[in-house]
């Protein structure tokens, strides 16, 4: 069942599926995403257990944040909706953008277990090139609001970083793409000791988006981690393997 909730000044949208009784599972997509995107996630759970599969702030049929938000705010909203709905311990799935809130989610509240696929939450590593992106960037930024003015230097600059930036990135209002940059440069690796439930990590061996290193990175800080590998899959690995994604998935849940 479809349905519209107001949260931290966001028109949430999410999809509830399941009788109440059964275990909760709160499914939250990807950047540039929604809950379609992550409906076979969710048809694995049918009939097993409850899933609240939820489009975020600013994707699919949800309002854009009040603000420029950053972790913590996402998370908090989706803290927010658990209360509201009632849901007693829930488990956690959190792909790519996700896996963020569910990490942050997940360190502080007492969940059933966590499923990160292909998920963000360890700042990228950055050699000479984008360093000097980022000041060449800074130094055109400068140049362009001297001669051009804010309002119209801020204008030409926008235009420029959407030319730019990555698919995400272009394909986003100007808001989300300053949530965005905001919240890529968060560093989620000191919270993930504090999670104390089962955590299984699925990825894809070629995901470019969020290495395989960060799965290594957050299975060595998470305490009761295991990591599920799919050879030559990307970053939508349970797009890419769907069959064994729901094998891992079942077994994991014990479905």
């Amino acid at each position: 069942m479809d349905n519209i909730i107001e949260i931290e000044g966001v028109s949430l949208h999410y999809r509830d599926s399941g009788e109440e009784n059964l275990r909760p599972v709160v499914i939250m997509h990807g950047w540039g995403c929604n809950v379609d995107t992550v409906r076979q996630i969710e048809d694995i759970f049918r009939g097993r257990m409850r899933t609240i599969n939820v489009d975020l702030p600013g994707h699919g049929q949800s309002s854009e944040p009040p603000a420029v938000w950053g972790i913590e705010d996402f998370t908090r909203l989706i803290e927010q909706l658990i209360i509201r709905l009632g849901l007693e311990k829930p488990s956690l799935i959190g792909h790519s953008f996700g896996g963020r809130i569910s990490i942050l989610l997940g360190s502080r509240n007492e969940v059933d277990r966590i499923l990160l696929v292909d998920a963000a939450g360890v700042k990228p590593r950055h050699g000479f090139n984008y360093y000097r992106k980022v000041y060449t960037f800074k130094a055109t930024k400068h140049l362009v609001n001297l001669f051009f003015g804010k309002k119209k230097g801020g204008e030409i600059l926008d235009r420029m970083r959407s030319k730019k930036g990555s698919a995400d990135y272009r394909n986003s209002s100007p808001r989300m793409r300053a949530i965005m940059s905001r919240c890529v440069n968060e560093d989620l690796k000191h919270v993930m000791p504090a999670i104390k439930a089962p955590t299984l990590l699925i990825w894809g061996e070629n995901d470019t988006a969020t290495p395989l290193s960060d799965a290594h990175t957050m299975k060595s800080l998470i305490p009761d981690a295991g990591l599920v590998v799919f050879p030559g899959c990307g970053h939508y690995s349970f797009l890419d393997n769907p069959f064994g994604f729901r094998s891992a998935t079942a077994s994991f849940f014990n479905l």
